[in-house]
């Protein structure tokens, strides 16, 4: 069975290279189609441009934009609303959009805590649920495209038991990173073999790696090892989106 088409969605520039970096590399490596919807930031900002070039890591084609503003950076889309705060309708139709225009086989996104617990993110979780199930529903948002439906959603996660240099790292500069019991996590996925392209993804995020307290900054301040032990293995839960198991496609373990 051929490796199943993803498209990635999460809220800012550099989401998709911290947490789902080594699936999408992994997958394209299989031979599979990739790509990623960014929900903020516009298509010609700076971190645009640096998004491009982590997806050339990462083989995962160029970005889709959604072009709202990032919550905390106003300016990251000048002139347009939040996406926090942007009518609901309207965020789902055009990643209704976006997944109708790909038809993906899987659709990767944060969890309902989305990691750090920014409001972004969370809202990125809530979005792509609804619009994973209207993409598949005729008659729903029908200036999207045709309906096409995914099989599943894999949602970005941290499992308790397995999250402690991460948790430390990011507790160093008073934030925290929340954390799903064990057993709800689904999918553990080794890209220990994909850690080049997807450190070197993470380092095409260039003003973030020079902003002291964001994640890819303090990653580059460890050995590559170390990096190795925190970014190598992949978790995700598991939400099916058809009415059978049988011959769903799964993420490649």
């Amino acid at each position: 069975m051929s490796a199943p088409s993803i498209l990635a969605v999460y809220a800012h520039p550099d989401d998709e290279s911290l947490v789902a970096g080594g699936v999408l590399a992994k997958h394209a490596a299989a031979g599979a189609r990739t790509a990623v919807v960014t929900a903020t930031w516009a298509a010609d900002s700076h971190r645009a441009a640096e998004l491009a070039d982590a997806l050339t890591h990462l083989c995962a084609g160029k970005p889709r934009m959604l072009g709202y503003a990032d919550l905390r950076v106003p300016d990251s889309a000048p002139g347009q609303p939040s996406f926090l705060n942007s009518p609901l309708d309207e965020t789902v139709e055009r990643l209704v959009a976006h997944v109708r225009e790909f038809r993906p086989d899987l659709i990767v996104t944060h969890d309902a805590h989305g990691s750090s617990g920014h409001p972004d993110h969370v809202h990125t979780h809530r979005v792509t649920l609804l619009a994973a199930h209207a993409a598949g529903i005729p008659g729903v948002f029908p200036q999207a495209g045709s309906p096409w439906q995914p099989r599943a959603l894999y949602l970005s996660t941290h499992p308790e038991s397995a999250s402690s240099g991460l948790a430390g790292l990011v507790a160093g500069v008073g934030k925290r990173l929340h954390t799903v019991p064990d057993d709800l996590v689904t999918a553990a996925v080794d890209v220990r073999p994909w850690m080049d392209r997807k450190w070197a993804a993470i380092r095409a995020h260039r003003s973030e790696t020079a902003r002291s307290r964001s994640l890819p900054a303090l990653l580059n301040g460890l050995l590559a090892s170390e990096r190795e032990a925190v970014l190598g293995t992949e978790y995700f839960i598991r939400r099916d989106l058809v009415s059978t198991h049988r011959d769903l496609p799964e993420l490649t373990a």
